[in-house]
């Protein structure tokens, strides 16, 4: 039988985001996510992946990942602090901090576990964080477990994190205080003011913590958001992910070599978990390397991304304030949202819709994620489907 007051509560809320369009309907690929994908029998270009560069699929990455595999087994077999440290961890861990700029990195299981693992390790209930107000949900939750006191500031200015920096410094209430945002923002492709947070950080002797999920592997020659301002030096946490342009899965912390042994004795999800299998490890060592010594997977993510946007554009699609290849399309209405992302699916492209609690209520879009992998052939295909809805809907002339 099971509980009638969950199946009251379940009933109630999915029937509740259905009707107002926040309902999310998960899709099932039949193959790779690639370029392009096949579901329900059916070819469609795919412009929702975080495969900013195509490693995904990447040959030399899927042998590495196999030979590392035969080797080592499928699994760890164990969490990193009794005997699931392989060698392979121990390189990908070197080969990161090389990759950053940086004494040292640790690697957990996902980008998620890094904030859920590094914020509490460092921060408690004795301290503060000021969080940019769009920061990712990952970050979110990472300074809920913390206990510390969170602070928003209004997103990327500079002036209102100093004020509430100076407020919260002035009031002696807080042993330690962090600021935190993320290097590349996922639903408007914006970049964080880097020089301007770390400015504010050192008049008040502030933590800084930058989650660049979406910047390594696209700024900064790949290096990420912080090498593309020159100030690796400065930042004391530079989080990522394994699993967007590296193309594997995964997450990293990476600074001081004292932070690291911190957050080896310190973080749980690095405590609790078993480690990334070892295929994995030595596909993301694959992955780094081929990004430091051949750039022009990064220059051709960036020239997708600058061609669809100015397409889009010259439409009339609202594609907001983005500075990467992210390429949102900004439709605000819920329900609209969902049918036009419908519409895009019928005639042949794989755009998702992103609404809240993803996105602000009224801010409903579509967010587009050019590839290293696409041709112009197909992006030319995409926006003529674009085109055509979009005018269908009423969201274009």
């Amino acid at each position: 039988m099971g509980s009638k007051a969950l199946d009251k509560f379940l009933n109630e809320n999915l029937q509740d985001l259905k009707s107002k369009g926040l309902y999310n309907e998960i899709n099932i690929l039949e193959g790779a996510n690639g370029p392009i994908i096949d579901i329900e029998d059916k070819k469609l270009i795919n412009l929702s992946s975080n495969n900013y560069l195509g490693f995904a699929t990447n040959k030399n990455l899927i042998d590495k990942s196999i030979e590392a595999t035969k080797k080592f087994g499928v699994g760890a077999g164990a969490v990193r602090t009794i005997n699931g440290t392989l060698s392979i961890h121990r390189d990908l861990e070197n080969k990161i901090a090389e990759f950053k700029h940086t004494e040292a990195a640790i690697a957990f299981q996902s980008g998620f576990n890094c904030n859920m693992g590094a914020i509490q390790a460092v921060m408690t209930k004795k301290d503060a964080i000021l969080s940019d107000e769009l920061n990712h949900a990952s970050i979110i939750d990472g300074c809920r477990l913390s206990g510390a006191k969170v602070i928003r500031y209004k997103h990327n200015d500079m002036e209102d994190l100093r004020a509430k920096a100076k407020e919260a410094k002035e009031s002696g209430l807080y042993e330690k205080i962090m600021v935190i945002s993320d290097g590349v923002f996922s639903m408007d492709g914006d970049v964080v003011n880097l020089p301007g947070l770390v400015q504010v950080a050192e008049e008040l002797d502030l933590i800084t913590y930058i989650d660049d999920a979406h910047g390594s592997g696209v700024m900064g020659e790949g290096a990420g958001t912080v090498k593309h301002f020159g100030l690796s030096h400065k930042v004391d946490l530079q989080m990522g992910t394994l699993s967007k342009a590296i193309g594997v899965v995964g997450g990293y912390v990476a600074g001081s070599r004292d932070l690291i042994d911190w957050l080896k004795v310190r973080a749980r999800p690095f405590l609790f978990s078993t480690s990334l299998t070892p295929g994995a490890a030595a596909a993301c060592i694959e992955a780094i390397d081929t990004m430091m010594n051949n750039h022009e997977f990064v220059e051709k993510v960036w020239e997708n991304g600058r061609y669809l946007k100015k397409c889009l554009k010259e439409l009339g699609f609202n594609i907001g304030h983005s500075e990467t290849p992210i390429t949102p399309c900004i439709i605000g209405d819920e329900k609209l949202t969902q049918n036009f992302s419908r519409r895009l699916f019928e005639e042949g492209v794989y755009a998702k819709s992103i609404v809240f609690p993803t996105v602000p209520l009224g801010t409903g879009r579509v967010r587009n994620m050019p590839t290293a992998a696409h041709t112009k052939e197909m992006l030319d295909d995409a926006l003529a489907i674009y085109a055509k809805v979009g005018k269908e809907l009423g969201i274009i002339e």
